[in-house]
């Protein structure tokens, strides 16, 4: 692990790392409050997670315990990465999702969210965990937990199943968090390009309730007029069906 570690430290850009401090909102009261950050891009992380793919559990949860937002990014990826191999073992594979649901609670950020849980649980979802898993973390009083089983659902949206973005989608629609909102736009959004008439029979039946972030993100990819009509019963025009 001391290997990893010094490679991804050896290439910290602090200039830069002031900048990402700021753009994930690391300050008081904010929703990174105190992360730490070492100043490098994905790629860079992602270049040394490939070289440390067979690192140990152990070593692993040692690096998402560090308070360094890139060092707990490498462990991630080097668990996506092997949970996204077909060569990695069922043994392996069941290893890193027990580590990933034991330890969530350095999965804290939206970046950090975004990079493993479609390829860590939503994959283990699609082999055949439980899909309870994802229900459990939708109701954390923790955000981060709220966005991973939103978020873990990518992976199922592009297998084409649906039927947990949109149930989740429908159970997070009170949630107060403009991060939450994004992420479950987005997967609407997803989900939409699989299967249209479905996400429009949802809106048709959540668009006046659905919070406002949320619902212009599952917008997006849809005709000028459509995004019109949907927008207009958010703001609490007449609700009526959109032609088909």
């Amino acid at each position: 692990m001391s290997d990893a570690l010094d490679r991804l430290v050896a290439l910290a850009d602090p200039e830069r790392a002031e900048g990402m401090a700021r753009f994930f909102q690391s300050g008081p009261g904010q929703y990174g409050e105190g992360d730490v950050f070492l100043g490098l891009s994905v790629p860079q992380v992602t270049a040394v997670a490939k070289q440390h793919l067979g690192l140990p559990v152990a070593d692993l949860e040692e690096l998402l315990e560090d308070d360094r937002h890139e060092v707990r990014l490498l462990a991630l990826k080097i668990m996506a990465l092997q949970c996204a191999a077909a060569r990695t073992s069922p043994e392996r594979r069941r290893e890193l999702l027990d580590l990933y649901l034991r330890r969530t609670d350095r999965v804290n950020n939206w970046d950090l969210v975004d990079a493993s849980a479609p390829d860590v649980l939503g994959r283990a979802v699609l082999a055949g965990t439980p899909t309870e898993v994802l229900y459990r973390l939708a109701r954390s009083d923790v955000l981060w937990d709220r966005r991973i089983a939103v978020v873990a659902t990518h992976r199922l949206i592009r297998a084409g199943s649906l039927d947990d973005t949109f149930a989740l989608a429908a159970l997070l629609e009170g949630d107060p968090h403009d991060l939450l909102h994004k992420a479950v736009g987005w997967m609407l959004r997803e989900a939409g390009k699989q299967d249209e008439p479905r996400l429009l029979a949802y809106l048709d039946e959540h668009a006046a309730t659905m919070p406002r972030t949320a619902l212009r993100y599952s917008l997006e990819r849809l005709d000028p007029a459509v995004r019109t009509h949907y927008m207009g019963m958010r703001r609490g025009q007449q609700a009526v069906r959109y032609p088909s």
